[in-house]
Formats: C-alpha cells, structure tokens, sequence
C-alpha cells in the first residue's frame, strides 16, 4: 500500500520524507490558506521534495471552471495531480482532464455507487472518507471493502482506492489488510505508526546491555 502524507505543512514533509516511505502528499486550499503562503508556491515545492502524486483541489464547482484552474496547476509539475469533487460537474471535469493526461483524484466519496462512476470517468484515485462515516454511527472501512470488491470485478478500471479521513493508525492497519491502494496520513498518525513501547523499551535494554558491556572491557584486569 502506498502511503500519502496529507499536510500543506513544507517543513513536516521533508521530516517525513526523510523517513524514505512517502509516495505522495494530499493537500487542499484550507491546509495551505492556515500557511498563508501562495497556494501554486505551495504545490511547487512540494513536487520538489517528494516524487510521486502530489494532490493540489480546485475550488470552483462547475466543470468550466474546475478546468480552468487545473491548467495552471497541472502545469506546475506532471505530479499534480488534481482533486475535485464527486459530483456530476466533477467527473465531467475528471473526464476532461484524463483525456489531457492530467492525474486526478475525485474526493468526497460516500458510497461505492460513487466510487464506480469516479471510475467509469477515468478518476487516478477516488478517495473515500471514511473518518466522517464513523463520525455518523457507520463504519467507514466498510465503504473501502466494498469499492476495493468492486475494482476488481473490472480489471479494465485505473482508479487506486485513495484511503482518506485517516482518524487513527488502525484505519491504516485495516486499509491495508482490505487491500487498498494508497492512504492519506496525518503527521501525528504516522508517529502513532512507527511508535511502539516494546520498541523503546527493547532499545532502551540493548543500550544498557551495550554500555555495561563497555564498560566491563575498559574495567582493569585485577
């Protein structure tokens, strides 16, 4: 399973992509306007830093104008990849960017009804939200087992299942286990990840072991 970071924070993504397991980066104009940087700057360095699909949205809702403000985007790096909504303008627009050659992820997904149009219009990704299923009494995951079933009655389909609402490092552990194809990952989940008590403690003990044994050698024979 690939994994994305979902952040706009330029600082936070060369931290993690330091860590050698960033495959892209998620972003949307709410993450970037709290920089207060220029949105297109944003998109720029960050293709900079981490070599694969790097989602930047658009904010206008019919399919002219989705268009229009993807070009320049699109033409920032052929990484971006653009993200629109999964509405009926949206996958008119997905379908015209494809047919441009333009990566695209359709966000906003609730159901594999949607996720099969996304789809059908040549969508890149389609990511499905499923933090804010779970935060109505549904189970989010649910949602990525059935759109995960669903591609693969069509092999001809594109489309990776784009895992996104990430609430908690179990939502990525259960993506994966489903078979999805790539997860958007808050920072603070990724340290929830990689952080294990056994790990620190099982380190902490080598290290002791090590010193004693350090010191033990540079101990003068009596």
């Amino acid at each position: 399973m690939q994994i994305f970071l979902d952040t706009a924070e330029v600082d936070q993504i060369r931290t993690y992509a330091a860590w050698g397991v960033i495959d892209g980066v998620t972003t949307n104009p709410s993450l970037i306007a709290k920089s207060g940087r220029v949105f297109e700057e944003v998109i720029e360095e960050i293709c900079a830093i981490v070599d694969g699909p790097i989602s930047a949205e658009v904010t206008a809702l019919d399919a002219e104008g989705m268009i229009a403000q993807a070009a320049p985007l699109a033409a920032i790096h052929p990484n971006v990849c653009i993200k629109v909504p999964l509405t009926p303008a949206g996958l008119q627009a997905t379908r015209a960017l494809r047919d441009k050659g333009t990566l695209v992820n359709v966000t906003l997904c609730f159901s594999a009804n949607q996720a099969l149009l996304a789809a059908k219009a040549g969508a890149s990704f389609v990511s499905p939200f499923i933090g804010r299923l779970d935060d109505r009494g549904e189970r989010g995951m649910a949602l990525i087992e059935e759109i995960v079933r669903t591609y693969r009655n069509y092999p001809q389909f594109q489309t990776k299942v784009l895992v996104a609402s990430v609430r908690n490092a179990d939502h990525v552990r259960q993506s994966a286990l489903v078979g999805a194809d790539v997860s958007t990952i808050p920072p603070k989940i990724m340290d929830k990840m990689i952080s294990h008590d056994l790990t620190d403690s099982g380190l902490a003990a080598f290290l002791a072991d090590w010193e004693n044994a350090r010191t033990a050698e540079r101990a003068p024979a009596s």
